[in-house]
């Protein structure tokens, strides 16, 4: 078999181990991963409504695909593309004629701190975006890069949206601009060294333009949902989630801000101590084997990594941005930056910015693999037993693949079963037919008027409301808060409407039909919470009543809502 599919089928295998029971019958509902069942489009899904367009375009297509497939099946789908696309490009960019060094690259790069945090966290489409990294950086240091194949390259970030796409144009951009030519390029006989140079920049950059005006436009169109917010900078920041301090956790892939997001027992000092051993070995391997010239040495053509300069600067870029939160005078920086602009925020949640390190660390494994296999092969050539021991040696770096789960074993099961396949309960599916089958205009507020919720049939487990998509569709907005909280911090909601509805709230005699709203769900709260809200919805019509959500309407004239 060879490399790619080897890779492909290892990236599954990977896949179903690390996600177990999440590819049950449901939808896994962790952070900020929402799945819904039957999904409709509405303004908020191409970023014309809510806060920041961060689910722009990846909500869009998931709402299209599930009008061809099942809701639980796109999800399942998405999530195991990860690892098959992941590993199966981290496993070619290794420059190795056997398989062996391919696979270990490949294994580390979808098994590591940085894929099971984000993982964790929910945040999948980030997530396809660093999955496609690696077919990125093949295609932006390509001698005669076109924009074609580099825009096959970089569809998985274009449906991550603004995020995947950051961090692909982080890697992408020095790839192609450091990358050298080797020889004479067919097609530019003669040319400048530096011509097919720009050429490569240039057909880069216009590919990361034109795929990122899905959320750019929206972001332009709508000024005020970027907001020059500072108190993120602390609340997003890198932490320590080891003995090694922040520092430390972001060289092992870590460092991830949401404790909630951190594997079960990842802090123990034998586990963090090998997972920053193994990272440290990557980083010593690519330093080493990925073809840097050194006095008195040739390197080798076929074993060189013509990109690797690029990746070298990407990686030591985002380990920077990464860097930023951790101390003082950058937290400062980075605040001012936002205050200055608020598409700058990009930069609050830094930690995400590790991913080129990941893959510098995963190629670095895999062509110190591969010397190790050269140096075995070399060493035991004499027959007549040097085909068996060449052969051992290929078993040796073969068993290489497994010491990645070794370091992280509770990635393994959803995490140490963090992520669990659920049903939505019935009494939601009722509210959404009733919402749907209704002529007259007005939009659905979501109460509790917070962003997270911890539901029983969901195990308890935090999760974004999925209120938002659930319902959404059909011409109504539906409005819930956007406001974070981390700990006594509180990110404000960047939705000028959750903003209104606040006000409204806090007012003496709230009126949230005269607000817009016709439909107002309850999903959670407690007894007292409860009993605050029939005095908001006094003569409201209770039309589902279940344990699990209740739905009002009010009847009436009802003012025009406004997502602005």
């Amino acid at each position: 078999m060879s490399r790619t599919p080897a890779a492909a089928l290892l990236g599954l295998v990977l896949g179903c181990l690390a996600l177990g029971p999440a590819l049950g019958w449901g939808f896994v509902l962790a952070q900020d991963m929402v799945f819904v069942p039957d999904p409709g489009f509405s303004r908020f899904t191409f970023g014309l409504a809510g806060g920041a367009p961060r689910v722009v375009p990846s909500d869009a297509v998931v709402t299209a695909l599930s009008a061809v497939l099942p809701g639980e099946l796109v999800q399942k789908a998405i999530l195991l593309l990860v690892f098959v696309l992941g590993c199966s490009g981290a496993a070619r960019l290794v420059p190795s004629g056997g398989l062996g060094p391919g696979l270990v690259a490949g294994a580390f790069y979808v098994w590591n701190p940085y894929v099971a945090e984000r993982l964790l966290m929910g945040q999948w489409a980030l997530l396809l975006g660093y999955a496609g990294l690696p077919w990125a950086v093949a295609a932006a240091s390509s001698p005669a890069v076109r924009a074609r194949r580099f825009a096959v390259a970089a569809l998985p970030a274009a449906v991550g949206g603004f995020a995947a796409m950051t961090v692909t144009a982080l890697t992408a951009l020095p790839v192609a601009a450091l990358t050298a030519l080797p020889v004479a390029v067919p097609g530019l006989p003669g040319a400048p060294a530096r011509r097919p140079r720009v050429r490569r920049v240039v057909a880069v950059a216009v590919v990361l333009g034109a795929f990122s005006l899905p959320w750019l436009v929206p972001a332009l169109l709508r000024p005020a949902a970027l907001t020059g917010d500072g108190v993120g900078v602390e609340a997003f920041a890198a932490r320590a989630d080891g003995p090694f301090g922040a520092v430390g956790a972001l060289l092992s892939l870590g460092g991830i801000w949401n404790a909630y997001a951190v594997p079960a027992g990842y802090g123990t000092p034998v586990g963090a101590t090998a997972r920053l051993l193994l990272a440290l070995a990557g980083i010593a391997g690519f330093a080493a084997f990925a073809g840097f010239s050194r006095r008195g040495r040739a390197v080798p053509r076929d074993s060189a990594a013509p990109w690797r300069w690029g990746l070298v600067v990407a990686a030591v870029a985002g380990f920077g941005v990464a860097c930023l939160g951790v101390t003082a005078p950058g937290r400062a920086a980075l605040t001012w930056l936002i205050h200055l602009w608020g598409g700058f925020a990009v930069f609050r949640d830094a930690q995400q910015f590790v991913a080129p390190l990941a893959l510098l660390e995963a190629t670095g494994l895999g062509l110190a693999a591969a010397a190790a296999s050269r140096s075995l092969a070399g060493s035991r050539r004499s027959p007549p037993d040097g085909g068996r021991r060449v052969a051992g040696g290929g078993r040796w770096v073969a068993a290489l693949v497994a010491v990645p789960l070794a370091v992280l074993p509770t990635m393994a099961w959803g995490g140490a079963g963090a992520l669990r396949a659920v049903a939505y309960p019935a009494g939601w599916t009722a509210a959404r037919e009733t919402i749907r089958r209704d002529p007259e205009p007005g939009d659905v507020l979501v109460l509790p008027f917070e962003s997270y919720r911890r539901f029983p049939w969901n195990g308890g487990r935090p999760v974004l409301d999925p209120a938002q998509r659930f319902f959404g569709g059909g011409g109504r907005e539906v409005v819930a808060n956007d406001t974070v909280r981390v700990g006594g911090m509180v990110v404000a909601s960047e939705d000028e409407r959750a903003q209104m509805v606040e006000r409204v709230l806090e007012a003496p005699a709230p009126s949230l039909a005269a607000a817009g709203f016709r439909y107002v769900v309850v999903d959670a709260g407690t007894p007292a919470e409860r009993r605050d809200f029939d005095r908001l919805l006094q003569g409201a019509r209770l039309l589902v009543d279940t344990p699990d959500l209740r739905l009002y309407r009010f009847g009436g004239p009802i003012a025009q809502g406004s997502s602005e």
